[in-house]
């Protein structure tokens, strides 16, 4: 990957969402590569990929108000926060319980964080970049709990911005197309689908983790002073061939 032409020197940056390899990894390599302190997050006790012996780690489960707290309080200074994290479970999230899992994860989760890093990131004056979805626009009948909470995560985005931005805080948000992740190798793996995709989608071709890199560091940067409460398509054209 060639080195984004952005400096964040001195900025310290937490990837939440990044113990594995997919967008996470690569918007924290993208950071580090910009000169930034990276920190990232996962679930999981230990991480699940090698790559991560880069980055301090830290377990997290952003549904956790308390996870989340105790996080902040090992993080007395930060100027930009990710958020990755974000689940979808085709098989369940039309019960009660998996929906309401979903919205945890993805949603409450943003809130929590939010809510925990509030104070650093007013004292940076820094920026929140959120992964949403191109489902936080685009409807779906098999996996509800995602749209939902993608589509509530894109609102959350606005209402921070428009609250925080006395504070000189920017939050924004991502709504990537079709990637190429863990998450999606069930899908790709179906021809019909995958098919589909490239049909739906002007550029012929199915996203990397990397095409998120760039609009991540210009959404964080100084060069977007002036940006926040957006949600940024990066779809290779899908949601303008509706």
């Amino acid at each position: 990957m060639a080195k984004p032409q952005f400096d964040f020197s001195n900025h310290r940056v937490l990837v939440v969402g990044a113990s594995r390899a997919g967008i996470g990894a690569h918007i924290a390599d993208g950071f580090a590569a910009c000169g930034a302190e990276v920190t990232i997050t996962g679930i999981e006790k230990t991480p699940i990929e090698d790559y991560v012996d880069r980055y301090p780690y830290r377990q997290l489960d952003v549904t956790d108000e308390a996870s989340a707290r105790r996080l902040s309080a090992e993080m007395p200074k930060l100027d930009v926060l990710v958020n990755c994290a974000g689940m979808g479970s085709r098989e369940t999230e039309w019960t009660n319980e998996g929906f309401r899992h979903v919205l945890d994860v993805n949603l409450v989760g943003m809130l929590n964080l939010a809510n925990a890093f509030q104070p650093q990131l007013a004292a940076s004056q820094g920026a929140v970049v959120a992964i949403a979805s191109m489902y936080s626009i685009l409807g779906s009948p098999i996996i509800p709990a995602y749209g939902a909470s993608k589509a509530g995560l894109a609102q959350l985005v606005k209402s921070l911005a428009l609250a925080w931005a006395p504070q000189r805080v920017r939050v924004n948000a991502i709504a990537p197309g079709f990637i190429v992740t863990e998450q999606t190798a069930k899908g790709r793996a179906d021809p019909v689908h995958y098919n589909r995709v490239l049909s739906r989608t002007p550029m012929d071709r199915w996203g990397q983790p990397e095409d998120l890199v760039g609009p991540a560091l210009f959404l964080a940067s100084d060069q977007a002073a002036f940006v926040t409460g957006i949600l940024l398509p990066v779809d290779g054209g899908l949601l303008a061939n509706l």
